[in-house]
């Protein structure tokens, strides 16, 4: 089966060429590289929820086996113009019932536009990693983190978060600071798998992601000068590099299940065998 696959972008044009300038791709197409690495027979094609002139002629979403979002710096608790046009977007995923996942900014606007709500994170942005996210009892049992152990880590670079399911979400993971690390939402017609960090970003993306974000985790006080992100930053590329660098992972605190491709991508894995 030919998988026909759809990746929405809720970063601004402007945000999509920063990123493209920093990383060398934006959200989505960070997205779809990594789903036709997953599936390289697969059809994947891209879409802007917030920008319609990216909108493809004759798009139609009810085409697709299923729908992935990126994520963004999108702030879904007020109602501009942007959180808007995503949760609409969204709303018409449901009611035309094709299944989706979302990463990040993708579980906050699946959220809200259930009827749910977001709200920033305190006491302040996640950046980097997120440790000991906990698998809740339904979550043991959902597909979503078939394989996962009860509790592992993952990347993150995300300042909102999920403060309420809507009604017919379930809650599948948690963390400390972070109520809703991953949840299934069903509303109207279809089902939606999202997780808050991002199984789709690798090492290397986290390290440009940090230094991007330099003054800010200044500011916030999770670094003291520039050169202690840079440093970090550092030793995320060399990893990256040699994964075999138990050192490096001693230093940073990572496991497996963020250095190991396979098992960081565990939850998009997951997804894709169910739409199958």
């Amino acid at each position: 089966m030919t998988l026909r696959l759809l990746v929405v972008a809720s970063e601004t044009p402007t945000q999509r060429a920063q990123r493209r300038r920093h990383a060398g791709a934006s959200s989505d197409e960070t997205y779809k590289e990594t789903l036709l690495s997953l599936r390289p027979d697969a059809s994947v094609e891209t879409i802007s929820c917030v920008d319609t002139a990216l909108d493809p002629p004759g798009f139609d979403i009810e085409g697709f086996d299923g729908v992935f979002f990126a994520g963004s710096p999108i702030d879904m608790q007020n109602d501009g113009l942007e959180a808007r046009s995503a949760a609409n977007f969204m709303s018409n995923v449901y009611q035309v019932g094709v299944p989706a996942f979302g990463s990040c900014a993708g579980l906050q606007i699946a959220a809200v536009a259930a009827g749910g709500r977001s709200e920033p994170r305190l006491p302040h942005m996640k950046a980097g990693f997120v440790r000991g996210i906990t698998a809740t009892d339904a979550g043991r049992r959902h597909p979503l983190l078939a394989g996962r152990e009860i509790v592992w880590n993952a990347p993150a670079m995300h300042a909102q978060i999920v403060a309420e399911l809507p009604e017919g979400g379930t809650l599948l993971a948690r963390s400390r600071h972070t109520p809703v690390e991953a949840a299934e939402i069903r509303h109207a017609n279809g089902v939606f798998y999202g997780v808050q960090y991002h199984p789709e970003i690798s090492l290397a993306e986290i390290a440009i992601a940090l230094r991007r974000e330099t003054d800010d985790l200044i500011a916030q006080g999770l670094a003291r000068a520039a050169g202690d992100v840079d440093e970090y930053a550092q030793m995320l590329e060399q990893l990256a590099e040699a994964p075999e660098r138990d050192d490096l992972a001693w230093r940073l605190g990572l496991d497996d299940d963020v250095i190991v491709p396979a098992m960081r991508l565990i939850e998009i894995r997951n997804f894709l065998s169910f739409l199958t």
